[in-house]
């Protein structure tokens, strides 16, 4: 191992798990479950960067820029899923949150751990596609190091791209090529070295926060609730018809026919009925608002 890798806190070797392979299960769980009780803590200390970074996001986003998760491994297969629930959470267009793991789509499935290493894939990535300088690109690796990370924050710099850095150690590779770097530090791993542990945890966390936050930024919520989400099964509809219910005091067969009337439109159906507007009518306002919700409702008063 060479002197950086040996100097991360996530490379340590965790000395309460020490005999862990001589501990009956319920201890073994216990103590798993001992060590991610750190992790919120150490994300904690991470609200001052991680707030500058959310600012960053909707500073960007409501101009017509894009946010691009780029990470190999456990931290790519995180940045993929929370691009890919922003469209059905939050009625994102596909293409405003996306997510890039190095190895491509397969290392979704299979370990393709050699691909970090690939400096020039990360720089290609980043011109593939199309990162612009209204985007904002953000960059997650565990150690800090994945070549792969790091020559795609500096080429989206190269572009005039904002850039973030979710890693898990202070003073890393990563947070040099980066405007914002989030570092929870977690300490140690259960299991030497196994990043999807505790590290993941937090970093899985931190994501949470940028996209859910940015997306309350955007006029995507109504207080606290998912108004802008697409009723396209079972489940969904059902939850519409309940927000649609906790919104504006109607009872279920109203909810469900407005719902309809409104194209299983959540939010606009939101909207008609507070405003007493038709469809086409609400719609107007609610883009002449940028889609918030609240403050089209407010505008009509």
């Amino acid at each position: 191992m060479n002197d950086y890798l040996a100097g991360l806190t996530t490379e340590a070797i965790n000395p309460a798990s020490f005999m862990i392979d001589e501990c009956t299960t319920e201890e073994m769980v216990a103590l798993i479950n001992e060590q991610d009780a750190l992790v919120p803590a150490a994300v904690a200390k991470e609200i001052p960067q991680i707030a500058q970074a959310i600012d960053m996001l909707h500073q960007r986003m409501s101009s017509g820029g894009r946010m691009f998760y780029i990470g190999a491994g456990t931290s790519g297969r995180l940045g993929v899923l929370d691009a890919s629930e922003c469209p059905p959470t939050f009625g994102t267009d596909p293409t405003l949150v996306q997510g890039f793991i190095a190895g491509g789509d397969i290392a979704l499935r299979e370990a393709v751990e050699g691909c970090e290493d690939d400096a020039d894939a990360g720089s290609d990535l980043i011109v593939r596609i199309g990162v612009t300088s209204r985007d904002v690109v953000v960059g997650i690796s565990a150690s800090g190091s994945a070549s792969f990370v790091t020559a795609a924050m500096m080429k989206a710099r190269e572009v005039g791209a904002a850039t973030i850095g979710v890693c898990n150690n202070k003073g890393s590779k990563l947070e040099l090529v980066v405007d914002v770097c989030i570092a929870p530090v977690v300490g140690p791993e259960v299991i030497s070295g196994s990043t999807r542990l505790k590290a993941g945890t937090a970093q899985k966390m931190v994501l949470n926060m940028l996209t859910t936050s940015v997306m309350v930024k955007l006029g995507k919520t109504y207080n606290n609730l998912m108004v802008d989400l697409k009723a396209s099964n079972i489940k969904l509809i059902e939850r519409s018809v309940r927000i649609i219910m906790e919104t504006t005091g109607v009872d279920s067969f109203t909810a469900r026919d407005m719902l309809e009337q409104a194209s299983m439109n959540c939010k606009l159906a939101i909207m008609m009925i507070k405003t007493g507007l038709n469809a086409k009518q609400a719609t107007a306002v609610l883009q002449d608002h940028e889609g918030n919700l609240k403050r089209a409702i407010r505008s009509t008063v």
